[in-house]
């Protein structure tokens, strides 16, 4: 099981947490700044994750609001967890990832529920290393990146599989239209070869994969997008994000209301794709007839 705590998720749910508590006590961000003699930018910097608490800034903010225990004691307890990376999350090859993609590997590995959408490509975490590389291959040849950074990131992807296979393992739901079983990455083998990791990776009781066939009903036209859920830590709850992928960065959606149309979209894409069972069928009978 991995280690929770990672920079990224921790901060920011305490972030959400802080931002809450101020909220329930009445305070605009002015003017709790003002009270704590703080200027409005360093406040806005703490609720929005940019920057980490202090214990001394964190006790006057929970005095302020009148926190009281044992949820107050929950809350300093949250911030006292020191940075670890989970098992999943290969720390040498973070310095090598495109903006934002390092943030989106901490909050994989933290959350226990995941939905992807995936109109393009197969999810990650369901790669073979071969499809893998030559996914990212294109990248690193257009952009005449390092090729020893290749290896890395293949390298990365591969740990961050672990996911789904440890002690208490993520529950992972996938929609993937079918012209992802059909696109070509790598010669017939490759391809052949990561849909069989389809097929085999959809009999886990952990993964759920559904294929939107090319003939079906498309709810809706947007680019891929990852909706994740986490547990409570400390009797502290971290909200539900989104991670939207673009071609030089990813970003996420923190706010409730923004996540929750992400959530619609994807129930949407899941009861109008295909069954899992159906989607395996798909899925092998397109290996043996397209990448045979």
């Amino acid at each position: 099981m991995p280690d929770h705590g990672s920079p990224t998720v921790r901060r920011r749910r305490l972030a959400a947490e802080l931002r809450r508590l101020r909220e329930r006590a009445g305070f605009l961000g002015e003017e709790a700044a003002a009270r704590l003699g703080w200027s409005a930018s360093k406040l806005s910097r703490i609720e929005t994750s940019k920057t980490g608490v202090k214990q001394s800034d964190l006790r006057q903010l929970l005095d302020l609001y009148r926190v009281a225990d044992p949820h107050r004691a929950e809350v300093l307890a949250l911030a006292r967890e020191p940075d670890r990376a989970p098992a999943s999350v290969d720390s040498a090859a973070i310095a090598t990832f495109q903006a934002g993609y390092g943030a989106f590997v901490y909050a994989e590995a933290e959350a226990i529920r995941l939905w992807d959408w995936e109109p393009q490509l197969v999810p990650g975490l369901l790669q073979t290393e071969g499809y893998a590389r030559e996914v990212m291959r294109g990248w690193y040849s257009m952009f005449n990146l390092p090729p020893g950074e290749l290896d890395i990131q293949v390298e990365a992807r591969m740990k961050r599989q672990q996911v789904l296979t440890q002690d208490q393992p993520l529950d992972f739901s996938a929609v993937i239209d079918e012209s992802v079983i059909r696109r070509r990455f790598g010669d017939n083998s490759v391809m052949r070869q990561q849909l069989q990791r389809l097929a085999e990776s959809s009999d886990m009781p952990n993964v759920e994969i559904r294929v939107l066939p090319l003939d079906g009903n498309h709810p809706v036209g947007t680019a891929p997008f990852t909706y994740m859920q986490f547990p409570q830590e400390h009797e502290v709850p971290q909200p539900d994000i989104v991670y939207v992928e673009q071609l030089d960065n990813n970003y996420y959606v923190g706010d409730m209301t923004d996540t929750n149309k992400y959530r619609v979209a994807f129930e949407h894409l899941r009861l109008e794709a295909l069954s899992p069972a159906e989607s395996q069928d798909v899925i092998v009978s397109t290996a043996r007839q397209v990448w045979a």
